[in-house]
């Protein structure tokens, strides 16, 4: 049997059993009463210090009761959960009010009634005790009893729940969000509200808006109390018995707290409106502040581990209109750069380092093997165990490279490789072991093939060591600058120079140096099959209106091969002499050095004839160009702001202190694992001069937003290309071991999304490979963060002023790689 606080056992019984019910039924009356007048007055009063101190002491005795009757209630919340309902939420001020009066009011009227009749109604309340499973009314009346004291506390709460959230209960007076009437019970308080949440959310797809609403509407509560008490009332006694137990456990302060935190914490139940709209958010935002737990998923592409997101845009390319002109080779990008991370070949291995790669790699880096079934006869590519080997041939050198570069200079002399001639530019390259040799030349060979079927060529050609980047000659410019080619190659390139007017030889006579080479070496030239007799007529008839001279044509008779070297005019003499204005020359508002997503078209550009502007002279033989200003740099301003010959000799100063005091020696960088570079941000070139001793490559990238010091780069010996780094870049994942990004990311903030940008890095540097970031610390620490998510290693980080330095080293693993791939590298 339950006791109250003040009751008395004393095996007593009543004698007159009458007179008892009589006195328990007065009693009851007069609390009923009292109660109805105090809950109806309560609605238009005010909380003051007073009431809250009673309200406190009322708590302290409800708590020591319930604590009896529900162990496991308030044990699991908090303190202040259980004693100041009232004293934390200003919102609920004017509700928790109401409810605190009527239960200190109704608290000290029972107390008050049964301390004065304490001494006559002894015998009465033990009666009542002992008949209190049939005297329930009586039960719900009597606050002595500990049960009935509970029963008293928790009705006024129930209405007051109902008054101020209509058909809420109070484990949602602090959002609003439920639409349970009155009545009804949650049956599992936390999921109930999830789920209602995730309704609310998909029907909005805002979380924030529905707060605020939730919150207003918990603000007016004291106008909704006066609307629905009528309606509350009604449903009270049918729900007081239902919701006794949930309010009784989690008390109205602790449920709305608990609310607050499932708001907050809701990840675990988004909808696809919500995950859509903070991706949208991502997109148009540089960097959200938490990015130290940014949630970095798998690309779900076709392509897989090879995956060029502005090359396998399938969505656009079987849209496109037409693939006359190899559209489908051209770039496509997404409307928004992918944020996802391109996954590792399973069994993916660090590269082997230059110079055995360039006979052999890893299989399994690049697990391609339709090429080697295609062109192994002819030494392009084998597969030898684990390892693709490279045997040094081509289509039209199959006794090797070496052989087929002595015998191009020996077709012309002039051509002297590694002194007059440095940069060439290779069409078609296949697996590059053409421009792979020639490094044995000191020549840089600028290679590119598409995307095609001959799979995975320019990948063979990066994994090796050898430079290349994937583009085709379709219906644009290519992102190179006008007139910086000492040499331009075709071996067997497959492309249709002759048709539409020569459209696509115009362009390589763009890029071409005024005196630089044609080496074009194909069946027209050797063969007399009708078709390439008709093909060198063309040409033939093409090169002359172009101005270019047939320099020789020379059979090599160990490969049974055959080229021509055609040599690009200096002077316009003989564009002026020309019969027929055919092909045209182009307007004079036609700018040759713009070259980005500019359509091509059928002219040529006259040869600058201006002692004083570039192309009017030949660059000084390397290496004596890599460090002596341009000729034609004397009438401008540097991009520094000084005379641009100082500007250039100052920069190239600065990075060679840089490469040798700071980068080969304070970073934590295995240099002789480095071989394929590039400066995200060349400016003049000065930091892949700085490594010209090193047995490595940079591919000197000038941001289509900078300013045009592209052609200075290969002025002095160098190459590089124009590109929008809020784009993909024209390459296969896993290309380069070393980024370098020169106050590149803070130019980019404005207008791209760097955690876009910071994917794209991933996708190119390779696994053990190193980044490093000069810029302002504020980039610094976003740089910093980004690639602690991606669980890169922090190598070194310094500061001054408000200056950085970053390096980071990108591991083999990262979170988003499934186990099965991790456990295969080595």
């Amino acid at each position: 049997m339950a006791m109250g606080k003040y009751s008395r056992v004393d095996g007593k019984k009543s004698s007159n059993y009458c007179s008892t019910i009589t006195v328990v039924v007065f009693v009851a009356l007069c609390l009923v009463g009292a109660w109805m007048f105090m809950s109806s007055s309560a609605s238009v009063q005010n909380s003051d210090s007073s009431s809250q101190e009673k309200v406190n002491d009322v708590k302290r005795v409800a708590g020591e009761n319930n604590s009896k009757q529900f162990e496991d209630s308030p044990g699991d919340l908090p303190d202040d959960a259980t004693k100041e309902d009232g004293n934390t939420v200003d919102s609920q001020s004017d509700s928790q009010s109401d409810v605190h009066e009527d239960q200190n009011v109704t608290e000290k009227e029972s107390e008050g009634t049964v301390e004065d009749n304490k001494d006559e109604k002894t015998e009465s309340r033990n009666m009542v005790e002992e008949n209190q499973d049939e005297k329930t009314e009586s039960k719900n009346m009597v606050e002595e009893n500990q049960d009935e004291k509970t029963e008293s506390q928790e009705e006024p709460k129930t209405e007051t729940e109902k008054d101020g959230k209509t058909e809420d209960r109070e484990s949602n007076s602090g959002d609003g969000e439920s639409n349970l009437e009155a009545g009804e019970m949650p049956a599992e308080g936390d999921e109930t509200n999830k789920s209602e949440q995730t309704e609310s959310e998909e029907s909005s797809g805002e979380n924030k808006s529905e707060l605020d609403e939730g919150e207003k509407n918990s603000d007016s509560g004291g106008s909704a109390d006066e609307n629905n008490q009528e309606g509350a009332t009604e449903n009270n006694v049918d729900s007081q018995e239902n919701d006794q137990t949930s309010i009784e456990i989690l008390p109205a302060g602790a449920q709305s707290e608990l609310l607050n935190e499932t708001n907050t914490q809701n990840g675990a139940w988004s909808t696809q409106v919500v995950e859509s709209q903070k991706e949208k958010i991502s997109q148009q935002s540089s960097i959200s502040k938490d990015q130290n737990g940014h949630a970095w998923k798998l690309c779900n592409v076709t392509a897989g581990p090879d995956y060029v997101p502005c090359l396998d845009n399938w969505y656009v390319i079987r849209r496109l209109s037409s693939t006359k002109h190899y559209e489908h080779r051209e770039r496509h990008c997404p409307q928004e750069a992918p944020t996802c991370l391109v996954s590792i070949p399973e069994g993916y291995r660090r590269s082997i380092k230059w110079p055995k790669s360039k006979d052999k790699i890893w299989y399994y880096n690049v697990p391609h093997t339709k090429l080697a079934e295609v062109k192994g006869h002819q030494n392009w590519v084998k597969v030898t165990g684990e390892y693709l080997t490279f045997p040094g041939g081509g289509t039209q050198f199959k006794h090797g490279a070496l052989h087929y570069i002595d015998f191009i200079q020996d077709s012309h002399p002039d051509i002297a490789w590694g002194k007059r001639t440095r940069v060439i530019l290779d069409v078609g390259c296949g697996v590059a072991s053409f421009g792979g040799y020639l490094f044995e030349r000191d020549v840089l060979a600028m290679s590119f093939a598409p995307k095609d079927e001959h799979e995975a060529q320019v990948q063979f050609a990066l994994e090796r060591g050898i430079p290349a980047m994937l583009a085709v000659m379709g219906t644009k410019r290519l992102p190179l600058p006008s007139s910086v080619f000492d040499v331009v190659h075709c071996a067997r390139c497959r492309v249709p120079w002759h048709v539409e007017g020569g459209k696509l030889l115009l362009e390589l006579n763009r890029v071409l140096r005024p005196g630089g080479y044609f080496v074009w070496s194909a069946t027209p030239v050797y063969q007399k099959l009708p078709e390439d007799v008709g093909i060198w007529k063309a040409m033939s008839k093409l090169t002359k209106s172009m101005c270019w001279d047939l320099v020789v044509i020379k059979k090599d008779k160990l490969n049974g091969v055959g080229a021509a070297i055609f040599r690009k005019p200096t002077s316009n003499d003989c564009y002026n002499d020309r019969p027929q204005n055919k092909p045209p020359l182009c307007k004079e508002s036609d700018d040759p050095n713009a070259a980005w997503n500019v359509p091509l078209e059928a002219c040529m550009h006259k040869v600058p004839e201006d002692a004083s502007v570039r192309g009017s002279r030949w660059p000084e033989q390397w290496p004596q160009r890599l460090e002596k200003p341009p000729y034609w740099l004397n009438s401008q301003v540097g991009v520094y702001g000084k005379a641009a010959p100082e500007d250039f000799t100052a920069d190239y100063g600065h990075w060679k202190n840089v490469v040798s005091q700071s980068y080969l020696n304070g970073m934590g960088i295995n240099w002789s694992s480095v071989r394929n570079i590039m400066d995200m941000r060349a400016v003049y070139g000065g930091f892949a001069a700085a490594l010209k001793d090193l047995k490595v490559w940079v591919m000197n990238v000038v941001p289509i937003d900078s300013a045009d010091t592209l052609p200075i780069i290969y002025e002095r010996g160098l190459f590089g290309m124009y590109h929008d780094w809020c784009e993909s870049f024209n390459t296969y994942p896993r290309t380069y071991d070393l980024l370098h990004a020169d106050h590149l990311f803070s130019s980019l903030t404005k207008r791209c999304n760097l955690v876009a940008v910071i994917a794209e890095v991933d996708r190119i540097l390779r696994p053990e490979g190193n980044l490093i970031v000069r810029d302002n610390v504020e980039i610094i620490g976003e740089i910093e963060s980004l690639a602690k998510s991606l669980n890169w290693d922090i190598r070194m980080i310094y500061s001054k002023d408000n200056e950085g330095l970053l390096c980071v080293h990108k591991t083999m693993w990262r979170p988003t790689e499934p186990e099965t791939i991790t456990s295969a590298i080595i």
